[in-house]
């Protein structure tokens, strides 16, 4: 009897930790209220969101240096030709051999989340020409503050549109290369070559002190600022 080939046995490997996979879906969740508080005009609610983003953030920059293995920027940031390279085998059917993000998603992750920071701190400086202000509208002044909301406006269009480029990529990964995107960001569990090494995930109590650690400088920022 023929041995199968170890490229195309599978075998279930934790790839992404819990804190990684609740600050995934905790973005979703306040981006769509940040949204959301915005059209119904509840600045009270849309200041929150932002500062809950802002504690998120800040967690996600330091689980991006200390976190598991498949967290970290340098794990997943590989060189643009990379990227390049595996989006030109976006439409051949194959099983999903990326123990965290692929080349061209590890790019689109820094942009979201780029763009996310942008608009936390363009948030923080901006003002409603009506009654309600950033924090820090009050330093940069009026005339700077009614462009930096400008940004801010024009940002969220560009969250959106990022929104909905991650979306199609996910429908094109499952549609023509019959990968799952989404299962795995739910469950942390990928089904991967028998060959395939797992990857480091870090403790659960460093990720204890990095979710304290945010914590603590959001609401000091959101009281103090």
């Amino acid at each position: 009897m023929q041995n199968p080939d170890a490229s195309t046995v599978l075998r279930p490997v934790k790839v992404w930790d819990l804190p990684t996979r609740v600050f995934h879906w905790s973005i979703v969740l306040l981006v769509f209220t940040s949204w959301l508080t915005n059209k119904l005009n509840r600045m009270d609610l849309h200041f929150l969101s932002g500062y809950a983003l802002m504690g998120l953030l800040i967690f996600r920059l330091i689980w991006g240096v200390l976190g598991s293995e498949t967290s970290r920027f340098g794990s997943f940031l590989q060189s643009p030709g990379k990227a390049v390279r595996h989006l030109r085998h976006l439409f051949i059917r194959e099983p999903d051999r990326e123990i965290g993000h692929n080349a061209a998603g590890g790019w689109m992750v820094l942009g979201l989340l780029t763009l996310l920071v942008v608009q936390v701190g363009t948030g923080l400086c901006s003002n409603d020409d009506i009654l309600v202000e950033g924090p820090l509208a009050k330093y940069v002044g009026k005339d700077m503050s009614d462009k930096i909301g400008t940004i801010h406006a024009i940002n969220f269009q560009l969250i959106e549109l990022a929104v909905l480029a991650h979306i199609c990529a996910v429908l094109a990964y499952a549609v023509f290369k019959g990968q799952n995107l989404v299962r795995p960001m739910i469950t942390g569990i990928k089904r991967l070559p028998i060959a395939a090494r797992s990857p480091n995930i870090a403790s659960p109590i460093l990720a204890a002190l990095a979710i304290a650690s945010a914590t603590i400088l959001a609401t000091l920022a959101a009281t103090r600022l």
